[in-house]
């Protein structure tokens, strides 16, 4: 019942994104099936701390990343503060549990001419789904917004006027991002194409097919088979959101401005983008310069 109360909480209390509350429900799901099949224990409620570190010792042992083990560990945390806090235990057993230790790993992002390239080549076309596809891919590099957050973009969160949207980000808090000329030309075309398609499509910018709200595997699909080709790697909507932050600083642009479009709380989430920044210009450095790297040794003996 608790874990039922829980997740009430993170939706109607915490507003958190629907993506949040599904992994915290599955992580706490997942969780409870190892306390039942381990130790027969019914809740997780009266698990220990013992018991929570088997836990974090068999998924280590499953060889999940450590980044997957620690999302695993912060759903716990969130979940058994809550019960503290609300009187359902008196002890959490996630007092000693710390986050394991990861390498730091720089963001994955598109080359800036790469990304010109790919606008260029992706072009809108005049129906609808070209368009959509093709705004999907700016906007998400444009802005720097998330996948959730591109979601529930509203038409009238757009400002043509002033050339800038209004996002409602995590714990539902308003950023105001501004859009080149370019993209506002872009929606505009979007929008009457798609107000033609689908005249009650109702609040949402981005539709699917159907003209209904656009869901995260149709965004996923839209940017992977935009990027293949141009990144090796990863091809999800937060690569763009990197692409975005790293072009910006690799322009000149303040890290604090950089905290703001994105919409982080904290200066020190942002300050990877300054990591990718040294490396580029380290990269730019032994391709450029002379003595970068000696391409054979000098002899001194004469």
């Amino acid at each position: 019942m608790s874990v039922n109360q829980f997740i009430r909480y993170l939706k109607t209390e915490r507003r958190s994104s629907v993506h949040t509350v599904l992994a915290y429900q599955k992580d706490i799901q997942n969780f409870s099936a190892f306390l039942k099949e381990q130790f027969e224990l019914d809740s997780p409620e009266n698990a220990s701390m013992e018991m929570v570190r088997s836990w974090i010792v068999e998924l280590m042992d499953r060889k999940l990343s450590p980044g997957s083990v620690n999302r695993k560990i912060s759903s716990l945390k969130a979940y058994y503060n809550y019960l503290l806090k609300y009187g359902i235990i008196k002890k959490t057993p996630m007092q000693n549990i710390h986050s394991l230790k990861r390498g730091s790993s720089l963001p994955v992002y598109v080359d800036q001419d790469k990304m010109n390239t790919l606008l260029r080549e992706m072009l809108p076309g005049d129906n609808f789904a070209a368009l959509r596809d093709r705004l999907v891919i700016l906007i998400l590099y444009a802005t720097g917004i998330r996948l959730n957050e591109l979601i529930t973009l509203k038409t009238e969160s757009i400002d043509f006027s002033g050339n800038r949207l209004k996002v409602v980000g995590k714990r539902n808090k308003e950023r105001i991002i501004p859009f080149s000329v370019e993209m506002k030309k872009e929606m505009q075309a979007y929008m009457e194409v798609k107000g033609k398609a689908f005249p009650t499509a109702g609040e949402w910018l981005i539709v699917t097919n159907k003209g209904e709200k656009a869901y995260p595997r149709l965004i996923y699909r839209i940017v992977h088979n935009a990027l293949t080709g141009y990144t090796a790697t990863r091809k999800s909507p937060h690569v763009l959101r990197h692409t975005f932050a790293t072009h910006l600083m690799n322009n000149g642009a303040s890290l604090n401005a950089i905290k703001d479009l994105l919409g982080h709380v904290d200066l020190s989430a942002t300050q990877i983008y300054t990591h990718t920044s040294i490396e580029q210009l380290k990269s730019i450095y032994s391709q450029a310069h002379p003595r970068a790297y000696l391409k054979k040794e000098v002899n001194y003996e004469s």
